[in-house]
């Protein structure tokens, strides 16, 4: 089995520059960080020319598909029947993309045969992963 997830969403850019109507972002999962989920967006959607990769709780997108949710650097919220807002705010600005709730259900649905919700605590290995923060110091 996969320990890894990649799934491309359309995604539409609502504010950003450069303009770009709609663009082929990534999802992306690992159950070795079983909390997280990273959304990638390809160079030329992005001010810097270079891909850009933005890692928030997945409990944050499947809670923001139902309701307002976050106030840092990672907002998502339902919009209209089938979408999902997902602001990105970051010193040089603020890109909001829209992008298909059903696709984003999709991802949340393999997520969760991969690692259920509310088991995640079960795949970290905590004593590992002090050991690798004190070799570190």
């Amino acid at each position: 089995m996969s320990t890894v997830i990649e799934q491309t969403v359309e995604a539409r850019l609502v504010a950003a520059a450069p303009r770009m109507p709609s663009i082929p972002a990534t999802l992306h999962y690992d159950r070795d960080d079983p909390f997280a989920v990273r959304m990638t967006f390809p160079a030329p959607a992005t001010l810097e020319g270079v891909e850009v990769c933005w890692t928030f709780a997945r409990d944050l997108l499947a809670a923001g598909m139902q309701e307002p949710e976050g106030d840092g650097d990672v907002r998502v919220r339902p919009y209209g029947y089938d979408r999902t807002v997902l602001e990105f705010h970051a010193p040089e600005g603020t890109a909001v993309v829209h992008v298909r709730s059903g696709e984003l259900r999709r991802f949340l649905e393999a997520t969760g045969e991969l690692v259920p919700t509310g088991l995640e605590h079960l795949r970290l290995d905590l004593d590992h992963d002090l050991a690798e923060l004190m070799r570190d110091a």
